[in-house]
């Protein structure tokens, strides 16, 4: 770990506006492979997303507001295919048309062998009406169900989030505590937890040892009940630490040059290479990677921060999005104030480095940068 005499005045570092659910998905949706077209259809749905994660337009009326030409062939399938994959961004169920909807696809996207999936979905698919009227005794009937058995299944389903857009808050966070540190030590770049910023939490075990294995009664079941859900509760936040520090290792590990020389050297990076290195699920790192930062020798920065989509190079290789900005910084923070870099000049430029990057990238890049046209920054001689 760090040592002791380090600088680590984190609590002073005022984070910015936390990001808006569209903003959230638009960062999903660059870091995922589309074809152009789909890419538009994608951005015209993320449009269509209330805050509360529902989806305000129908298919028709999606298709309607892209002022398609005559001659581009786009149908309500493509669109649906295209939603279906926007459904299973972060947060899962984002996108649905209704609460049904919402909740099948977040049922479908838990694991197998999750308990009382199976009847969850089938109740959301076939008794969404009865569940609704609170007609219990009539979902037990055509479910074929215990009232315990029931009583599972709708925890099951009371666990899901009917709201997904409303898990990405615009709220403005006062302060960032970072939750991993990232070190150089003996010359490798080490990320270790912040111990600060996990919660401290144990099984009080005078109330373990009240629990008789052997005893039967109401009291003791109660408390046993208890103890084990205590138990999966520490289970699971052990396992979200150990999933935040591999991605963390991950994302050092491909980002070693960042460290070591800056924005300019960041390296393509998209959520999948980052899933399939961990195994683990894209939506699970977007998850994992939203508001999650690292104090690092180079500032504090949000996981996030080290995803880039990649830019081919003439010799075959790839340059990111952020080693791109980062140079686009650079020149015009070295140009001839009488005479600036247009953005065609400043192609140009980066074309002679090797990359090719079309003028209208490079005014996207430019106005991310905050930086104004080259007609407002001349400057008098």
């Amino acid at each position: 770990a760090p040592a002791e005499g380090d600088n680590r005045d984190y609590f002073e570092t005022h984070a910015g506006d936390s990001e808006s659910l569209q903003e959230h998905l638009s960062w999903q949706l660059d870091l995922t492979p589309f074809s152009d077209e789909d890419h538009v259809i994608a951005g015209a749905i993320i449009d269509a997303i209330n805050d509360d994660g529902y989806l305000s337009l129908s298919l028709e009326e999606l298709l309607d507001s892209l002022g398609l030409e005559p001659e581009q062939e786009i149908g309500l399938e493509e669109i649906q295919a295209v939603l279906h994959r926007i459904q299973h961004f972060d947060p899962v169920g984002v996108g649905a048309r209704d609460p049904a909807e919402c909740l099948i696809i977040q049922l479908s996207a838990l694991g197998i062998e999750t308990p009382w999936r199976s009847h969850a979905l089938l109740l959301m698919r076939e008794h969404v009406n009865l569940l609704g009227n609170r007609d219990y005794n009539q979902i037990m009937r055509r479910m074929k169900l215990a009232e315990t058995e029931l009583q599972e299944v709708l925890k099951l389903v009371q666990s899901l989030s009917p709201r997904p857009g409303s898990q990405i808050t615009s709220s403005k966070p006062q302060y960032v505590v970072p939750d991993v540190f990232v070190f150089k030590k003996k010359g490798k770049w080490q990320v270790d937890l912040n111990n600060d910023a996990t919660p401290k939490i144990r099984i009080n075990s005078q109330y373990a040892g009240l629990v008789k294995r052997a005893d039967n009664s109401d009291d003791n079941t109660y408390l046993r009940n208890h103890l084990q859900e205590a138990r999966w509760f520490l289970k699971s936040l052990q396992s979200r630490h150990e999933t935040l520090i591999k991605v963390a290792r991950c994302i050092v590990s491909r980002q070693r040059n960042f460290f070591e020389y800056g924005d300019e050297a960041m390296k393509p990076l998209v959520l999948r290479d980052i899933a399939d290195t961990v195994e683990m699920h894209e939506s699970t790192i977007s998850r994992v990677t939203t508001q999650k930062y690292m104090h690092t020798p180079r500032g504090i920065f949000e996981f996030k921060y080290f995803f880039s989509s990649h830019v081919g190079t003439d010799d075959g290789g790839e340059c990111s999005a952020t080693a791109i900005r980062a140079i686009i910084k650079k020149l015009v923070a070295a140009e001839t104030p009488t005479k600036p870099l247009s953005d065609s000049k400043i192609a140009g430029l980066l074309a002679g480095q090797g990359i090719k990057v079309a003028r209208r990238t490079i005014a996207k890049y430019r106005e991310a940068l905050a930086i104004p046209p080259s007609n407002e920054r001349k400057r008098l001689a």
